[in-house]
């Protein structure tokens, strides 16, 4: 797989700003920006994220915020165009000293959705380690308005070197981010400590809607329970075995496969399309392990009889053919999932769940990835 060089990505970014903006502007900007969210008398220095170590990406692109390049890859509709335009899963990992952390964004779309906080949607979610540990620091999205303004999400903060991973936005789409500290400050970045690269695919649970911040995802909180690094591509309502979504998995660098793909087709399609895209991804991944999630109960089911009708006959049709397909193909694994407690609390709408929901589901499935994984080497 080809990486474009910081060069290319930094051109690219140049040229979507050019087109939005006057230098005028920009430097307006700049200006609005160290005075209007931000602490007195701190004077900020700023550094384009995709020139410290941008983690997460499924495939390069030429914007590097971006999660498919659909000039490349063709067939997308216009709303899966937006959604794998956004940086659902991808975090920035960095080193600072800095006594404040900011974010200056050049945003491009931006999704408003009811059911998923704005923190989530288009803002940004801080994790410290500490003794080990990614421990959560801060999240803030902009004012409505005020997104492109500097955004501080953290001040106040001891002189020491400190390891941090940045979460970008789950649903928005970024020409630039630009991590600020304060003037004089050290900001370099940060060597991945996650193992492995691993692919998942799926739907709106994958890409983490209904999440109050960007890193609680189940992927994401995944990630952080095993150290291992998961490539998101969840794209909301349209995960459906799309043939050119497996023209994009079939390129990718990875060492596996996890799979949330019985979520959003119904029992015919599933029908349809399951065994011809297993053999797609099998062919250009060949002795790669592919881990299939059963897709979780949605507590709209639970007094709805055209909707417990529905779920009822994608899970049983997701049920039969996998175990058909772990008898006919080598390397293939169907799991459970669960995303729901005993006293039905985790759902936000009816479909998805909570934080809380996604970190039951991360639990459910995290020992039998491992156990899958184990196999195969990664570890």
């Amino acid at each position: 797989m080809v990486f474009l060089t910081g060069s290319i990505r930094s051109e690219y970014i140049y040229m979507h700003k050019m087109k939005r903006f006057t230098a005028i502007i920009l430097l307006a900007v700049f200006s609005v920006a160290a005075s209007a969210q931000t602490p007195k008398n701190v004077e900020y220095t700023f550094t384009e994220a995709s020139d410290l170590n941008l983690i997460g990406k499924i495939i390069d692109t030429p914007n590097p915020y971006h999660r498919v390049d659909t000039v490349r890859y063709k067939g997308f509709t216009k709303g899966e165009n937006s959604q794998v335009r956004s940086s659902a899963g991808l975090a920035v990992l960095f080193k600072t000293n800095s006594s404040v952390i900011s974010v200056l964004t050049d945003f491009g779309y931006m999704n408003k959705g009811v059911n998923t906080m704005g923190v989530s949607l288009r803002g940004y979610d801080l994790y410290i380690r500490k003794d080990g540990e990614w421990l959560y620091a801060a999240s803030k999205a902009g004012a409505v308005g005020k997104e492109e303004e500097n955004l501080v999400l953290i001040k106040d903060m001891d002189s020491s070197m400190k390891e941090c991973m940045l979460y970008l936005p789950i649903y928005s789409e970024e020409y630039s981010v630009r991590i600020g500290v304060q003037e004089g400050a050290v900001i370099e970045p940060l060597e991945s400590p996650f193992r492995h690269r691993i692919g998942i695919f799926g739907s709106s649970y994958t890409q983490g809607i209904s999440t109050s911040r960007p890193g609680m995802s189940y992927p994401m909180q995944l990630m952080r329970m095993t150290g291992l690094q998961f490539l998101s591509l969840g794209c909301s309502g349209n995960c459906k075995m799309q043939p050119y979504f497996a023209d994009v998995l079939c390129d990718a660098d990875v060492d596996a496969f996890v799979f949330d793909c019985f979520s959003n087709p119904d029992a015919k399609m599933i029908e349809e399309r399951l065994f011809p895209f297993i053999e797609k991804i099998q062919a250009a991944h060949p002795g790669k392990p592919l881990i299939f999630q059963q897709t979780i109960y949605r507590e709209g089911r639970n007094f709805s009889q055209s909707v417990d009708a529905k779920e009822s006959a994608k899970q049983a049709m997701a049920e039969k053919l996998m175990k058909e397909a772990v008898k006919k193909y080598d390397d293939v694994y169907f799991i459970q999932t669960n995303a729901t407690d005993a006293m039905h609390t985790t759902s936000v709408d009816g479909i998805h769940p909570s934080d809380y929901g996604y970190t039951l589901w991360a639990e459910s499935i995290r020992k039998p990835v491992v156990r899958i994984l184990k196999k195969y080497g990664i570890r």
